[in-house]
């Protein structure tokens, strides 16, 4: 059976850079998907420009040429807040659609609403990027609106983090490991740090950027989804429904550390800095970008999940652009050993190490061992595994989930509205002042203050 696939906002940079190379991906990998792909935007391109730019895309995805696949593609100039030109978008779509909604939150939030007027196929998918509302309100108002629409079961909110190979590979190594998973708690853990630092600067993102910040483009949607798969509790199975309820238990006992948002938090902004041969403008310089707003580009946080599991330990999130090293890690600390034989020499600052890597992935077990010329001195030693990069990229697994109706790797209405109570006192601490906006020069790894201190709890 066919499967309509309608981009809104197909003229944007994620559609081109993301969405169409997992397309491409995906009908590489499956010759039997029938798939309609059709666009929509509000920029004046014609079908042959749209074509253009979907042959385009899909060479990035590498692999044979699939073009001819979709080779009747189709591109409708609309304006998606519409609900006449929404209904004119599906009108002919006999079963099965997907509603992709690549457009900023605002728009994917008045198009909705225009959809709730809308007659839409019985089978019909609505895909939203995050951030899901703007605050925990927002995102309540947006679910009702949703739950207007189709059933929860045909929301896919997309975070893409959670269909990235080192996150799933993580559910193996939490649950399938006699030496890990008893491990797994308060007991053995001191401290958890979930960090995805960028070389990238603002690369002409302003119109939304500007507007996010660093904590709402990557600590409050992608980073808490990762703390969810570290925290929770070990569900009966992987299935839809056992593996969201693990994730919205765990996001439901977490809050900021020891509710004090100005002691567990931190925020700054990149000046004018050289990453490799670039020169960098500070952020408040770049094109689109409004000072006064004072929006960070480096964010932290940290966390406490309130369960008997996890109570006491730190997990500090980290996320910031145009920092000199790329960063994209988990570091999973283990609490120093309660006794130390009289006469091991050499300092243990911790019980060893569990690292993740995020792209390339890999996993890396720190020890400490002793040996060598001083057969009783402590040293570091490091176990490490390549993992590769999965068979696919995120997106192209996420597209596979929506296909497939299974919305397993999306996030479900209220961990989207936890995710932001959790984060809303941080928020409200910032917006008073409370939390100074520190600066870094582009191509560092941060103010020079956060190399030697941390948030209260903090595993930096």
């Amino acid at each position: 059976m066919t499967t309509t696939l309608l981009i809104l906002g197909a003229s944007g940079d994620l559609t081109s850079r993301l969405l169409l190379p997992a397309v491409a991906q995906l009908l590489q990998r499956d010759p039997d998907l029938d798939l309609d792909l059709r666009g929509a935007g509000n920029d004046s391109w014609d079908d042959a420009k749209w074509r253009q730019v979907v042959h385009d895309s899909f060479a990035t995805a590498g692999g044979r040429d699939v073009t001819s696949r979709i080779s009747s593609t189709q591109y409708a100039v609309a304006d998606v807040t519409r609900a006449d030109e929404l209904e004119g978008l599906v009108s002919n779509v006999a079963d099965e659609l997907v509603l992709y909604f690549a457009v900023p939150p605002r728009v994917a939030v008045a198009a909705c609403e225009a959809l709730a007027g809308v007659d839409l196929p019985k089978k019909t998918i609505l895909a939203l990027e995050k951030p899901f509302g703007g605050d925990e309100a927002a995102a309540e108002r947006l679910n009702v609106t949703l739950a207007r629409i189709v059933s929860e079961e045909q929301v896919f909110r997309v975070d893409h983090f959670l269909g990235r190979s080192t996150l799933l590979s993580l559910l193996g190594v939490r649950f399938a490991n006699r030496i890990i998973e008893p491990l797994w708690s308060a007991e053995n853990i001191e401290s958890v740090l979930i960090r995805y630092d960028e070389s990238l600067a603002l690369e002409n993102r302003a119109r939304y950027y500007d507007g996010a910040g660093a904590m709402i483009d990557m600590l409050q949607s992608h980073l808490l989804q990762v703390l969810a798969v570290l925290a929770m509790d070990p569900p009966a199975t992987l299935s839809e429904r056992d593996l969201r309820d693990a994730k919205a238990a765990a996001l439901r006992a977490t809050r900021i550390w020891q509710n004090d948002p100005v002691r567990a938090s931190r925020r700054a902004r990149y000046t004018a800095g050289r990453i490799g041969d670039r020169e960098l403008p500070s952020y408040a310089d770049e094109s689109g970008v409004d000072p006064m707003r004072e929006t960070e580009t480096l964010a932290e946080i940290v966390c406490e999940v309130g369960t008997a599991r996890w109570a006491g330990v730190p997990f500090t999130l980290r996320s910031g652009k145009a920092l000199g090293d790329k960063r994209a890690e988990i570091v999973v600390r283990f609490a120093p050993v309660r006794h130390m034989p009289h006469g091991l020499t050499g300092v243990v600052s911790d019980g060893g190490q569990l690292r993740f890597s995020l792209g390339p992935d890999a996993m890396w077990l720190d020890l400490n061992v002793n040996g060598g010329a001083d057969p009783f001195a402590l040293r570091r030693e490091t176990l490490g595994v390549e993992l590769g990069e999965g068979s696919v990229n995120a997106y192209t697994e996420v597209f596979s989930e929506i296909l497939a109706r299974d919305v397993t790797l999306s996030v479900r209405a209220d961990s989207a509205e936890e995710c932001w109570r959790i984060v809303e006192p941080v928020q409200r601490a910032w917006r008073d002042g409370g939390v100074p906006l520190e600066d870094y020069p582009a191509g560092s790894n941060g103010p020079k203050q956060w190399a030697t201190s941390a948030p209260r709890g903090g595993a930096s």
